[in-house]
């Protein structure tokens, strides 16, 4: 995985100075106890001392930080794999591509210029330029892909990814396709770029600094209509604060005294619903063309196995270029659907059975969930159709069922936000029982320590309370390599303060009534817990979770739970330990039930909210959903039905989506 290949950098600079250390202090060692045996000569001390010396800079000759060049290349690399796994989703699991032409579309005010009036996705007749050639000779390189519904955009602009890391030359950027829908337009468009491939690819904080400063990425920004909520009836609204901040800000965004390149898609009706006002400035726009009969005939003869099925499909879309067959499979996306729904079962010529193209879409789509479960089996867990079916379609109407009265349907399905389908009522009961349940299991210990019940139920009525609530925060994620180097000063202050606070408080309380011996305990002990403690809550980034993996951010949010459970449990347990040792009480049995209250009062009650809600919610939904939700999406991404949306799952395509809220029973085929 890319998260993986990131992290050599930051292994590099972990290791090699504590490796380093041990050295050159293994060898001032052995030169102080040579010495201090004395009997050497002059030129056997001036070597002893020289030995730390020389291999402190024999260890820094080691020491290379990567340049640019060698940066550039790595993370080329890695978006090259992420950006193949996911073209292989959006075309179908299948090589077999479909050539998309494009064509300019003029606009008032100020646009680059462009090598022709048109092109194609890939090869394509030669007065006509490719996608790749179409944007390098763009001046400035600033272009604006748009089409309709299922027109290819995402597909054009993975395509065009993948095509400029192919041809990349050193000094080219590397191109990194972001989704629109994950930026917080108050963020500044660089900052946001960095913390992408801090969080996506784990690359250190410095490093993409440098590479976003030198301009050495290529932002491809997928989904500029997906930042706003669309009116009630589905259309575009002229009122997308989103939309309307994010142009003004790449329209800000620059090169030394030229535009920054850019590329940026988006919905045909969405952008010109914008207003003549809000354009992305010194760029090209092109449009996606329908796809012509000959395009999809020479797609469905190269993608199908058996092209003798297919021969009176292919006649058809020939002999009749307005006919209701030719109008269906004129996007990419009822292309792919045909072609996947009749791979190897069934009967294409189905497909002229249908006099107009709401009855051939009805067709398809009531198919391509059998077909695809069919196609990709999962090796360790065999899913049926009709469970998928009810799975997806129980996900696609709490999509479509909006939060407030009045918004549009949602289309991004982010883990730690699911829980309300269950019940919001039901899963914070729930949750808030099984919590207090939680904590309350040091009650078993308490005739090792002999402290009263009452400070475990304190805990757990607290814990329990703050369990119930409606509102839970958004996954976090402990960090400390990625911060710049004045977040990491706050973050130590802060810490201190509190460990400091809180050591002097107890100490001091501990002092007076149980003397110094008793303070001093206290104190150290608490003071370290409330500076690791707080530590870890202040590293912790709350907020739109970015990552590579939509269930990353719930696996970073119960590592974060841990660690605060750890850290709290260990100090307030050694703490406790040690102070009732010296009262002449069992200390083992005083720290053991004392740590176990505290991890679980901090780390389950308070750690990882957002983690202990997802997996409540899991408990709630039963023979609903999956109970591993997690691996059932990622089979469905696999097999075509969801993609990957950066830190959220989406349908392959909304028209999916809408039919499945629809649909929540599987309709007879």
């Amino acid at each position: 995985m890319a998260r993986v290949r990131g992290r050599k950098y930051r292994s590099r600079r972990v290791w090699l100075p504590v490796v380093g250390g041990l050295f050159v202090a293994a060898s001032v060692l052995y030169a102080v106890v040579q010495l201090a045996h004395g009997g050497l000569g002059p030129s056997d001390t001036a070597g002893l001392l020289g030995l730390p010396i020389g291999v402190a800079f024999g260890l820094a000759g080691l020491w290379k930080s990567p340049d640019l060049a060698e940066l550039t290349r790595d993370l080329a690399d890695l978006v090259k794999e992420d950006e193949q796994r996911q073209w292989r989703q959006l075309i179908g699991d299948d090589t077999q591509r479909i050539n998309l032409t494009f064509t300019l579309h003029p606009e008032p005010g100020r646009e680059a210029e462009v090598p022709a009036p048109m092109g194609h996705l890939f090869g394509g007749d030669p007065p006509l330029p490719d996608v790749a050639a179409y944007y390098q000779q763009t001046r400035p390189r600033r272009l604006v892909v748009t089409g309709g519904p299922g027109a290819g955009k995402t597909v054009l602009a993975v395509e065009l990814t993948l095509a400029l890391l192919e041809g990349r030359r050193e000094d080219d950027p590397v191109p990194v396709r972001l989704p629109l829908t994950e930026w917080d337009t108050t963020t500044p468009l660089p900052e946001w770029i960095v913390s992408y491939l801090v969080n996506v690819y784990d690359w250190p904080a410095k490093m993409a600094h440098k590479l976003v400063r030198q301009r050495r990425l290529l932002p491809v920004l997928d989904g500029l209509d997906e930042m706003d909520p669309t009116a009630p009836d589905g259309t575009p609204s002229p009122d997308a604060p989103r939309a309307q901040t994010a142009l003004e800000a790449l329209n800000a965004y620059q090169d030394g005294r030229a535009a920054g390149p850019v590329i940026l898609t988006c919905r045909t009706h969405h952008y010109e619903a914008l207003g003549k006002q809000a354009r992305l400035l010194d760029s090209a726009r092109v449009d996606i063309d329908p796809v012509t009969p000959s395009t999809a005939h020479t797609y469905l003869r190269l993608r199908a196995h058996d092209p003798r099925r297919w021969q009176p499909v292919l006649e058809a879309l020939e002999q009749n270029s307005s006919g209701t067959l030719s109008a269906t499979l004129s996007t990419p996306w009822r292309l792919s659907l045909a072609a996947t729904v009749y791979a190897h079962d069934g009967d294409p010529t189905d497909l002229l059975q249908h006099a107009t193209p709401a009855d051939l879409d009805e067709h398809l789509l009531a198919r391509f969930v059998p077909a695809a479960t069919t196609l990709h089996p999962h090796p360790q867990h065999p899913y049926a159709a009709g469970e998928v079916h009810r799975w997806l379609a129980r996900l696609a109407a709490y999509l479509d069922f909006p939060a407030e009265i009045g918004a549009s349907p949602r289309t991004d399905l982010l883990l730690h936000q699911l829980w309300p389908m269950a019940g919001p009522r039901r899963v914070r009961a729930t949750d808030a029982v099984l919590t207090t349940l939680v904590i309350l299991l040091p009650l078993l210990g308490t005739w090792l320590g002999g402290y009263p019940p009452s400070i475990v139920f304190l805990s757990a009525l607290a814990a329990g309370s703050f369990a119930a609530r409606a509102s839970v925060a958004p996954p976090a994620r402990t960090r400390w390599r990625t911060l710049p180097a004045k977040a990491r000063r706050l973050v130590l202050t802060s810490a201190s303060t509190s460990g400091l606070v809180l050591g002097l408080a107890f100490g001091l309380a501990a002092g007076l009534n149980f003397g110094p011996a008793m303070g001093l305990t206290m104190g150290l002990g608490l003071g370290l817990g409330g500076f690791v403690t707080t530590g870890i809550m202040a590293l912790s980034t709350v907020g739109p979770p970015t990552s590579a993996q939509p269930r990353d951010p719930i696996r970073n949010d119960l590592s974060r739970a841990l660690r605060i459970g750890l850290a709290s449990g260990l100090a307030l347990g050694f703490t406790a330990g040690l102070a009732a040792g010296l009262r002449a009480k069992d200390g083992f049995g005083s720290g053991l039930f004392v740590g176990t209250a505290a991890a679980l009062t901090f780390g389950v009650g308070f750690g990882g909210p957002s983690a202990r809600r997802y997996l409540v919610f899991l408990l709630c939904s039963r023979r609903k959903l999956p109970l591993r939700l997690g691996v059932f999406l990622d089979w469905a991404c696999a097999a075509g039905l969801l993609r990957y949306a950066g830190a959220a799952y989406q349908f392959r395509h909304r028209e999916l989506q809408q039919w499945l809220a629809r649909h929540p029973a599987p309709p007879p085929v």
